[in-house]
């Protein structure tokens, strides 16, 4: 569920357990956001979520796409309508992360 945060006085936030703004998978545009940002993470010396046994290659890119894959990031997406409405999901909650096309 999402949690309210009074950013602006006039954000709205929708809170429920269903994703109600946008899609209910994550976006290319979100999955390569998420993706950057945990590469440039781990590139900076952040700590491994995972097990890295098992994998050939090691880059930051590679490693940050294993996360995601997982679902053992702990990031939420914010997604905005122009109403100024938003809702905050959880990665978790969205489907069709394990069906990412392979790097």
């Amino acid at each position: 569920m999402a949690l309210k945060i009074d950013r602006n006085p006039g954000d709205k936030e929708i809170v429920s357990k269903k994703v109600k703004v946008g899609p209910d998978r994550l976006t290319r545009f979100e999955r390569a956001r998420i993706v950057g940002a945990r590469a440039l993470q781990l590139s900076m010396g952040a700590p491994v979520l995972l097990e890295l046994q098992g994998l050939d290659n090691k880059s930051p890119l590679v490693i940050a796409e294993t996360e995601l894959r997982a679902k053992v990031l702990p990031l939420s997406i914010r997604r905005t309508h122009p109403n100024q409405t938003f809702q905050i999901i959880p990665l978790q909650k969205l489907r069709d992360i394990q069906a990412l096309r392979e790097i």
